[in-house]
């Protein structure tokens, strides 16, 4: 079998973690039927992504995006289970079928075990904030420990495990840190935040998604969003690795990758994401959530239970 994944260019440990984790959940699928593609974790359940004529085995997997790919041929599909009950409904499957987000099947894996707390609070906003926020800057300001959702996964997951309280932007920041028993706060810093595999997730585990919001820390983060900047509206504009944003005339504002700034421009645009800075330390001191622990325990019972009808039927 072939893992599936959605590769962001600029990089995304929730969707890069499918690189390793089925080797724990499953080992030795990759030696086993070549023709399969493992369906994992995601919001990939997209007719624009999964290839036609491939048989896919879906295992909590999500739909957010786009339209739903013909899933009624069961020669092509093998749906074993999905993200949560949202997903479930809307492909038609029966609300039980909705367990969980396998990644929080990684706190069961040796190398994240006892690891010890080094932040005391932490931020991890989504990646599309991270491209060109100035969160590293309003953490600093704040006394948070920035975590980069763009890094690679298991570094991105072990900072996570080794903070005490962590607030969340990225989904998968606020699903790892419940399966670590993290306690966090779920933020948003714009309408592009998809809320529907938010809840789709939540309801799995027993929480509410109710985020806080948070603005935008720099003209550049709300082009790329469509957000409001100051009074300011804009279009949002798609942003490609490593290239530079411009505005109407033609000015570079801020390359996609942090640039070299002067002293008092870095000063001024510190200033300018004062509300943001606000707003992400009045985060840190809202009541944060926590799903319980025989919950949490339920459903990855019952996800155990789905991969142990995949090896009795794939291996």
């Amino acid at each position: 079998m072939k893992p599936y994944y959605w590769e962001s260019q600029h990089g995304n440990f929730g969707d890069d973690l499918n690189l390793w984790l089925w080797d724990f959940l499953l080992p030795g699928f990759r030696d086993v039927h070549d023709d399969i593609l493992l369906v994992g974790v995601g919001t990939v359940l997209n007719r624009a992504l999964l290839p036609d004529g491939v048989r896919k085995l879906v295992i909590g997997s999500g739909f957010g995006y786009g339209s739903l790919p013909d899933m009624r041929d069961a020669a092509e599909w093998d749906l074993r289970c999905v993200r949560g009950p949202l997903t479930a409904e809307k492909i038609g499957l029966a609300p039980e079928r909705g367990i969980v987000d396998p990644a929080v099947m990684v706190a069961d894996m040796p190398e994240f075990r006892n690891l010890p707390k080094l932040y005391k609070r932490s931020f991890i906003p989504h990646w599309e904030s991270a491209i060109a926020g100035m969160w590293p800057v309003t953490c600093g300001t704040v006394g948070m420990h920035y975590i980069d959702p763009r890094g690679e996964a298991k570094s991105v997951i072990r900072e996570i495990a080794q903070s005490e309280f962590i607030v969340a932007e990225s989904m998968h920041g606020a699903i790892l840190a419940d399966a670590f028993r993290v306690p966090w706060v779920a933020v948003t810093t714009s309408d592009s935040i998809n809320s529907f595999k938010w809840n789709d997730w939540a309801k799995t585990v027993g929480v509410e998604y109710r985020p806080r919001h948070v603005p935008v820390s720099s003209r550049t983060e709300a082009m790329i969003k469509g957000a409001r900047f100051w009074g300011m509206g804009f279009e949002a504009q798609t942003v490609p690795e490593a290239a530079n944003l411009r505005s109407a005339d033609g000015e570079v504002i801020v390359a996609a990758r942090e640039p070299r700034q002067t002293f008092l421009r870095s000063a001024a645009k510190q200033v300018l994401a004062a509300p943001s800075t606000l707003a992400l330390w009045q985060a840190t001191r809202a009541e944060p959530q926590l799903s319980s622990d025989s919950r949490l325990a339920e459903r990855k019972e019952r996800f155990q239970d789905a991969l142990a009808a995949v090896r009795r039927a794939y291996f």
